[in-house]
């Protein structure tokens, strides 16, 4: 088991039953799926699409998280990707794991037409500016839940560009993705695709920090992921080694190698822009997932770099400072509360 450790800060982070300081996340994934659906699973007859059973399997994930000293998940899908903010408010509750809704919309192939094709003359994507509000009232009004009301709301923004390279509309996707951020103070996390820097110039062009951007993917066997990270993070982004317990059979670097590679950046004084996650996918609905539990990072990851040589002044920093530092909310906003806003509805199991 992990120790627990605190982190100093006054400002909060939002969650999906509302604000938390930082101080109270706890051990933070920053980079992980609770429910991970195909787009019409849930109406295909031959699919199970039972939301109990789903609920306990994420409530059986959680616990085993939180028993190994797990303190905050970051749902990092966005909007479509089955997300379910009531079910997650609930689990929360009875888990006393916190949870991180995200915002945002990508890759391309994964965003449906009525947000590529605008009714407008001639036609085209969602304008930016209605792109924006519509991420940006996730955070300060609280996430949509489909035809019927806002709950809980989303702490992070999110988007995703194609591993071959981004697409024109995915640009569009990351441009409204930074300024979302800039109305809300809420991080952007990006999945790159063949170029880093170029798509990090997007955001910077919008007026966003790079202070303020998780760079994640990079540790893909397609990219240069030292090269890639060290580049990043010297930026001053967040660079994300976001896939632990994956291997180089599905196209990712060993684990071994990413506990140098975390090593390599602290050894080089980066270590305040690092952070591990584990991409871990506690329900698949309509495809298969990896098998990789919510506990890996924590029951296999950490002790690797533990026996590599990493103190528990990097832990800390690894696991609770960096990742509470990005997710917390920066300037002056009106943070939504669900509770005092009336919008505390409880999931039905």
């Amino acid at each position: 088991m992990v120790d627990n450790f605190n982190v100093n800060s006054s400002r909060v982070v939002q969650t999906v039953l509302g604000p938390v300081s930082g101080k109270e996340l706890g051990l933070i994934l920053t980079h992980e799926a609770l429910l991970s659906v195909v787009p019409g699973a849930e109406i295909a007859p031959e699919i199970d699409f039972d939301e109990s059973k789903q609920f306990d399997v994420l409530r059986r994930a959680l616990t085993e998280f939180r028993r190994f000293g797990g303190g905050t998940i970051v749902d990092r899908g966005g909007m479509f990707q089955g997300r379910n903010v009531l079910m997650y408010r609930t689990l929360s509750k009875e888990t006393g794991v916190h949870i991180v809704a995200s915002t945002g919309l990508g890759p391309a192939t994964r965003v449906g037409s009525y947000f590529t094709t605008q009714q407008t003359e001639p036609p085209g994507p969602m304008p930016l500016d209605r792109l924006a509000e519509m991420y940006a009232k996730e955070i300060t009004e609280g996430t949509v839940v489909p035809r019927r009301e806002r709950t809980g709301p989303a702490g992070l923004i999110c988007t995703e560009a194609n591993k071959e390279g981004i697409t024109e509309f995915e640009e569009h996707l990351y441009r409204g993705a930074a300024q979302a951020a800039l109305q809300t103070g809420a991080a952007v996390s990006i999945q790159v695709g063949k170029d880093p820097a170029y798509e990090l110039g997007i955001l910077e062009k919008e007026g966003l920090a790079p202070s303020r951007v998780i760079v994640g993917g990079l540790d893909r066997l397609d990219t240069d992921e030292r090269g890639d990270a060290f580049t990043m993070a010297r930026r001053g982004t967040m660079v994300a080694i976001d896939h632990a317990g994956w291997t180089p059979h599905e196209g990712y670097v060993s684990d071994d190698r990413r506990v140098q590679l975390v090593l390599e950046l602290f050894a080089e004084g980066l270590g305040d822009r690092v952070l591990v996650s584990s991409n871990a996918v506690g329900h698949a609905v309509g495809h298969e997932a990896s098998q990789i539990g919510f506990d890996h990072l924590l029951s296999s990851f950490v002790p690797m770099l533990r026996r590599a040589g990493a103190t528990d002044e990097q832990l800390r920093q690894l696991l609770e400072e960096n990742p509470a530092r990005i997710l917390t909310l920066e300037g002056d906003i009106e943070v939504f509360k669900p509770e005092i806003e009336g919008v505390d509805i409880t999931w039905v199991k």
